[in-house]
């Protein structure tokens, strides 16, 4: 199970201000508590601030890189940006987030694959725009797949994210995505996957409920990477607790841990 905490994002208050202010403490401060929390990879975004994203970015992974040596997710819409970050990133092998197969992304986001050795989130879209069904998404997934191993991209560094979109305004949304992870994993058992799965439960109350039990669903079809906030103690426990009762726990060292840093208490 691969972990990507997701708090350094300036979409986020407190973040924009401390990105701004060029407050490092508070930036290295949110990156530790997410690897202490249980993260395996630290998300970067600034992919709101248009006009100096790139300088923003350099910023960030340097500051970040003083605090903890943890791999680097680079998260953008900008291939500028997501170079500049790439750049930088010097522990582990960074991610890149994300590749789609609209021609014009594919094209500029693989070269940045390659150079980098990086490992990639494979976006459900095209020049079609978003899916709806798990058969649409499959069109996709068969096609990044093509191209990507075709260019030299390995099995093991491809994370396809199966677009989740929210059930308040598809019912079916969250249908579709379990189907998609089943048709991934039957076709291409060797790839990973990787989903902020939030947005399944957005304009609904009670929305950490939705959550947690859309990880235990995504799980047991084969899901083994969530973008999320690590510091979310009952997500984390979910997620621990789903590793064991999936046997992919030995000994069940992961599920004791989690006892022990208090995860499971009321």
């Amino acid at each position: 199970m691969l972990i990507v905490g997701e708090l350094i994002n300036t979409s986020r208050k407190a973040i924009s201000e401390a990105v701004e202010g060029k407050n490092a403490q508070h930036i290295q401060q949110v990156a530790r508590e997410q690897l202490e929390a249980g993260a395996n990879y630290i998300d970067v975004n600034c992919g709101n601030k248009v006009f100096n994203e790139v300088e923003y970015m350099k910023w960030l992974v340097t500051t970040i890189q003083e605090a903890v040596q943890a791999p680097l997710c680079i998260d953008s819409p900008n291939p500028l940006a997501l170079e500049a970050g790439l750049s930088l990133a010097k522990y582990g092998t960074p991610m890149i987030n994300s590749i789609t197969d609209e021609g014009p992304r594919f094209e500029a986001i693989l070269p940045l694959v390659l150079k980098y050795k990086a490992k990639v989130v494979a976006l459900c879209m095209d020049d079609h725009g978003m899916p709806e069904t798990a058969a649409d998404r499959m069109r996709v997934v068969d096609s990044l797949y093509g191209k990507l191993t075709a260019a030299g991209v390995k099995d093991d560094n491809i994370y396809f994210d199966p677009l989740v979109k929210p059930v308040s305004s598809v019912q079916t949304a969250g249908v579709e995505v379990l189907e998609t992870i089943k048709l991934i994993k039957q076709n291409y058992p060797k790839v990973h996957f990787m989903c902020g799965l939030s947005n399944v439960s957005y304009g609904l109350p009670n929305r950490k409920v939705l959550n947690r039990l859309f990880v235990a669903q995504t799980m047991t079809l084969g899901m083994d990477g969530y973008i999320l906030n690590p510091t979310d103690k009952s997500m984390m426990g979910v997620i621990y607790a789903g590793s064991t009762l999936l046997g992919k726990d030995d000994y069940c060292m992961g599920y004791l841990k989690a006892h022990r840093k208090g995860l499971y208490e009321e």
